[in-house]
């Protein structure tokens, strides 16, 4: 059966076995991160590819088309609410709090379900500031012949490599002034989607973007 129990479960099981590396900062990358029901349930949600066209190099250029596993959205599709209280509980951020030596109380959960189309394009950037976490869940494979995973930098210049956009592969880092990351713009044949999940700090504004907005972690 399917939930929140067996969800962060099979979670914490995936980060016990993530590669940890340490170049050009301290990442993980992990494998099996979901149930794989559950990434078939959320790539099933009826939720189309918003039409945008440039993006600017920022998601925040179009927020009135984002899709966050919010109040509303979890009590409309049982499998966001399912993420969202695996995500939630004490286990699972504990651990993450040991695993990346991270202090996350107080903090609140963000999930943002992202569909990326062709002419979508990140510019590098670091995440600092009111995020305290940062995890990337890819929920499809790339193309044949393209890789869709998440550019990592050792500067604002300069490229390091790309993560393995692999359905139910993903990627942790902790935001720091060198956590530089984006998207080099690149064909993208079909629709990349991937989950981002933060927890940010408690006077976030865009309270409906929250899981629990009354609710913080620990």
């Amino acid at each position: 059966m399917l939930d929140a129990t067996t969800t962060a479960a099979h979670f914490l099981g995936s980060l016990a076995q993530g590669q940890e590396k340490q170049s050009p900062y301290r990442h993980w990358l992990l494998d099996n991160m979901l149930p794989s029901r559950m990434v078939d349930d959320i790539v099933a949600l009826p939720v189309a590819p918003p039409a945008i066209e440039d993006t600017q190099g920022r998601r925040e250029t179009h927020n009135s088309k984002r899709w966050f596993f919010g109040v509303e959205q979890q009590q409309q599709f049982p499998v966001c609410h399912d993420l969202a209280e695996a995500l939630q509980s004490h286990e699972v951020v504990h651990t993450l709090e040991r695993r990346c030596a991270v202090n996350l109380k107080g903090s609140s959960l963000r999930i943002e379900y992202c569909l990326d189309t062709d002419g979508f394009w990140l510019e590098p950037h670091t995440d600092i500031g009111a995020k305290f976490f940062t995890m990337l869940i890819y929920l499809t494979d790339s193309a044949p012949g393209e890789n869709w995973g998440t550019d990592i930098f050792a500067s604002p210049t300069e490229h390091a490599g790309a993560a393995p956009f692999i359905r139910n592969r993903g990627l942790i880092f902790i935001p720091g002034s060198d956590t530089w990351h984006g998207f080099v713009k690149r064909r993208i044949t079909g629709v990349r989607r991937s989950l981002i999940v933060n927890y940010v700090t408690e006077e976030w504004r865009s309270r409906h973007e929250l899981a629990f907005p009354e609710q913080p972690v620990g």
